[in-house]
Order: structure tokens, then C-alpha cells, then sequence
């Protein structure tokens, strides 16, 4: 069976809700099909102390403040309730759990397949953010290592690793919670590809999202660039981290060459190890949208704002900035949603 609507929404996490706002808001027929037992998004499988980098109060969905948490930077818990009212509240067409196998063209709409039917819109919004495709780098003596290799999404508490020698690798928000909390029951080794850069105490993730905000600005207007994000630094620093540098574990080796059978390796020096922690980040889920074959010759999707220039009735939201700036962040996304449904104003007119 075929269900014709304006527009399909794939992914009900925090960038498919904020389109569904605004979609709600203009008056489209739409729906969010989302591949999760429950709302929520990427949030419910995320391990349960990990914080938010911003207040509650300034990572909120567009028309619904966040509550406010007490010491400021809620858990992933708080999140997924404040998704999942959020949801009941603007009474969105939230479709699960779907699975979306392909989008395709059709003459003037697109086919999306799903294991429960297909569906035919004028419009498509890709939102189905990066938390299943983790990605594991490849590195020398990986298949000899007889200790555990996991990725941050196979954490969940400190527990685990009591008493064990634990490597972990990145150098971004979640490697220093992760060090931080791991420190606290296992013997713990933090390596990074560059020396890691910890914001100022009290510069949180909504200065992050003007800065990035300013800096959109500049280049639309043709002024200078004056730097990413990244130009601030790149960890926040969260009560929990800040314990840790004041426990003084917050110290980074430099990336090992490889591993060992029982450890990793520079050069001849070595060190033993039980566990390898690859907090090394995520690629955009995007497997659903390749019979559109969207990639130039970079492997990258290019795109105007949110647009795909290769497939114009398609948007994608909540990616990364290359999707809007700050968009892969609850507070982010509103901004980018909103412009993004604005274009579908204008196209479904004509």
C-alpha cells in the first residue's frame, strides 16, 4: 500500500521533531517515521550520565522550553522525557517503529520504502542523525589485541571496568566524560591525535552555538572567516570534568602507533591495557538515501543550506554544520528546521 502525504520526515529524534513543529505550524500533511520502539531518538541509548554541554534552558526545541535541571547540565534522561512531551504536546504524526530501506524518485515525488508500506511525498527531510553509524578507525595491530575494543556505544557504567587497565581515545566531550567517570572505578589512559583544548570554566554549549551563529553570518556576508568553532576549543567543562582535572586525570598521552596483543605501543615504549574506548565519533546515517547517489566526487554530500543540490526535493537536517550551523544539537536545529520548511513553503505553492 501507498500513502500519499507533502512531505516525509525520516527520524523522530530531535531534528525530526523540530521539522515536524514547523511542518505542523505551516499546515502540511506529513509524517515521521522513525525506526525506534519509543521517542526519544538517539537519547535512550546514549549511557545515563552523560550531560548536556548547554543549561537545560538553552537547549531547547523550538516553542517548548527544556526544564530546568539543578546544577544546569541535564542527563540523557531529562532529555528523553522533555523529547518525549514534546512530542504529545504538538500532537506530531510520529509513525514506529519504521525502518526506511530506500528513497527513490518517481516523477515529480519521491517513493519512500519502508517495512510497512511505501510512502509518496513531494518532499523529503532526512533527519536521522549519526548515532548508528559509530565510527571504529582502522589501526595498526587492531586484530591482535585480545582485550575488549568498544565504542561509546557500547558504554554504559564505570562499572564494568572496575579494576582494569582502560584506554580511552578521542579527544572530545564525550572522551573527557568518559574519563572522568571511568577514572573513578579502573585505571584509566587518555590519548588523543592533538593535544586536547578545554573551553573556559563557564563557556558552555550555548556560547558554542551563537559563536558558530556568528560565524555563519560573517561568510554569508562575505566578511573574513573567523574560525569554526573549534577556534574556542572543544571540551566543555562539565561538573563531572571538572572534578576530574581537579583529581588531576584529565592529562592526555599522544595517539599510540598501534596495538599490542595486551596493550598499544609508541615505538618501543608500551603499555598494557584491558580495554580499548574508541570515543572517535560518528558519519551521518544516510545508507537510506543511496539510490538518490547524492555524493560528488569527495564523498560528500553537497548541499545548499539544507538542500541536496543533486536531488532539490530533498532537505537534510541535523547532521553536523555542514546541514546549518550547530544543527546536530537540540539547541541548533531549531534554526536550520525552520529555514528548511520555509523553502517547502515555497516549493509546495508552485
Amino acid at each position: 500500500m501507498t500513502t500519499s502525504v507533502d512531505v516525509v520526515v525520516i527520524g523522530g529524534g530531535q531534528a525530526g521533531l523540530a521539522a515536524g513543529y514547523y511542518l505542523r505550524r505551516a499546515g502540511h500533511r506529513f509524517v515521521i517515521l522513525d525506526d525506534q520502539r519509543g521517542p526519544g531518538g538517539a537519547w535512550p541509548h546514549m549511557w545515563p550520565s552523560l550531560r548536556l554541554f548547554s543549561p537545560a534552558e538553552f537547549a531547547s526545541l523550538p516553542g517548548r522550553p527544556m526544564p530546568r535541571w539543578p546544577d544546569g547540565f541535564p542527563p540523557a534522561r531529562h532529555v528523553v522525557d522533555y523529547l518525549t512531551a514534546y512530542e504529545t504536546r504538538y500532537d506530531l504524526p510520529v509513525e514506529r517503529p519504521v525502518r526506511v530501506h530506500a528513497v527513490r524518485r518517481d516523477g515529480l515525488d519521491l517513493l519512500v520504502d519502508t517495512d510497512s508500506g511505501q510512502w509518496r511525498a513531494r518532499r523529503v527531510i532526512s533527519a536521522t542523525g549519526t548515532w548508528q553509524r559509530p565510527f571504529r578507525p582502522s589501526y595498526p595491530g587492531a586484530n591482535l589485541f585480545t582485550g575488549r575494543q568498544l565504542h561509546t556505544v557500547d558504554y554504559r557504567t564505570p562499572a564494568e571496568f572496575a579494576g582494569a587497565d582502560v584506554v580511552i581515545v578521542g579527544g572530545g566531550n564525550s572522551a573527557a566524560q568518559l574519563v572522568a567517570e571511568i577514572s573513578t572505578t579502573a585505571t584509566t589512559t587518555w590519548v588523543t591525535t592533538r593535544p586536547p583544548r578545554f573551553l573556559p570554566d563557564g563557556v558552555d554549549g550555548r556560547a558554542l552555538f551563537e559563536f558558530a551563529s556568528r560565524r555563519a553570518i560573517a561568510l554569508a556576508s562575505g566578511r573574513p572567516d573567523p574560525g569554526g568553532i573549534a577556534a574556542l576549543g572543544d571540551i566543555v567543562m562539565v561538573p563531572d570534568v571538572l572534578a576530574a582535572r581537579d583529581r588531576g586525570v584529565l592529562t592526555a598521552l599522544p595517539m599510540f602507533d598501534r596495538l599490542t596483543v595486551d596493550g598499544i605501543a609508541w615505538g618501543e615504549r608500551r603499555q598494557h591495557a584491558d580495554v580499548v574506548l574508541w570515543a572517535t565519533g560518528f558519519r551521518p546515517a544516510l545508507a537510506h538515501l543511496r539510490p538518490l547517489r547524492l555524493r560528488d566526487h569527495t564523498g560528500t554530500v553537497p548541499v545548499a543550506g539544507t538542500r541536496s543540490l543533486k536531488e532539490p526535493r530533498l532537505h537534510l537536517l541535523g547532521y553536523g554544520d555542514w546541514t546549518g550551523p550547530g544543527s546536530a544539537t537540540i539547541l541548533g536545529v531549531g534554526r536550520t528546521a525552520r529555514s528548511a520548511v520555509a523553502e517547502l513553503d515555497l516549493d509546495l505553492d508552485n
